[in-house]
């Protein structure tokens, strides 16, 4: 086990070394990658089609790419925004990384955009580790999911620059006690902002949009605590085991897979690699935008 563990540490600190080189590049042309962590069913797509709705209106150059594990219902119904969308099947693998997302962005990415929002894979365990060259990291949560959320998946919501709470039209119904819920944030992550949405009521419609333009004006982004300890320490100990306790949890209730995740986590790394080698790869489209 512990060979395993330190081999997934290399992992991810060969994949902060690509996010950063990523985060270089795409400053440097003045494009601010916002990545989209939750669990299925949050209401993250819908949130995130009326937020590229409103930057369309506002005249901000956006793009979006999305991630699943198998259709491509989350690209068509953001594509009706208007603005560049891409779907990237995985294929089961449960997460981004930097490198895949550089090479779908190759040649893909409209020069002028300067938001690229990354709707990563529905899953708050896999892809909490992985940095993807992003200025703003989002967390987002529904209504539904229960106030503990927070503490459950600690390195996820540990490491969010925001947090987002969805679907709060019908939190009353399912009894939502939104002090708990912010308490639980503050305990695994002080000082981070948590804001209150609906997409079918509009409630806190555009704040993603702005705090994402703020990111990229380098202006008022949070820095976790976990984010400050892992940059003096670089991948150490305490990282391995929050990235370890997280995917302990995902055996149980994250993933549907009958092996050993600790040590098909790599595999699957290396079969990413594989199969998505350039961004001409078969399941990987571009939709057309609708106007």
């Amino acid at each position: 086990m512990c060979r395993v563990v330190d081999l997934r540490q290399a992992v991810l600190a060969k994949n902060d070394e690509a996010a950063q080189v990523l985060r270089t590049e795409l400053t440097a042309r003045g494009t601010t990658v916002v990545n989209l962590l939750s669990s299925p069913g949050s209401g993250k797509t819908a949130l995130l089609e009326r937020e590229l709705l409103l930057a369309r209106e506002r005249g901000v150059p956006v793009a979006a790419l999305t991630a699943d594990l198998a259709t491509e219902n989350d690209a068509l119904r953001l594509a009706r925004s208007g603005v560049p969308v891409k779907q990237v099947l995985t294929d089961g693998l449960c997460h981004l990384e930097a490198a895949m997302l550089g090479r779908h962005l190759d040649g893909w990415l409209p020069g002028d955009t300067r938001l690229l929002f990354v709707e990563n894979v529905g899953n708050l365990v896999c892809p909490a580790g992985y940095d993807l060259g992003e200025s703003l990291r989002v967390v987002l949560a529904s209504v539904t999911e229960g106030e503990d959320k927070p503490l459950k998946y600690p390195t996820a919501f540990g490491l969010a620059q925001l947090v987002v709470v969805t679907k709060t039209d019908i939190a009353r119904a399912v009894e939502f006690d939104e002090a708990a819920f912010r308490a639980n944030v503050e305990q695994v992550n002080p000082g981070v902002e948590v804001v209150l949405t609906s997409a079918r009521a509009g409630e806190g419609l555009g704040v993603l949009l702005d705090r994402a333009l703020a990111a990229g004006a380098g202006t008022g982004t949070h820095t976790p605590v976990m984010a400050r300890r892992q940059h003096e320490q670089g991948h150490t100990h305490d990282h391995g085991h929050a990235h370890d306790h997280a995917h302990d949890h995902a055996h149980e209730h994250e993933h549907d897979r009958d092996h050993d995740h600790d040590e098909d986590l790599d595999l699957d790394l290396d079969r990413d690699r594989d199969r998505d080698h350039d961004h001409d790869h078969p399941h990987v489209h571009t939709v057309a935008q609708t106007r």
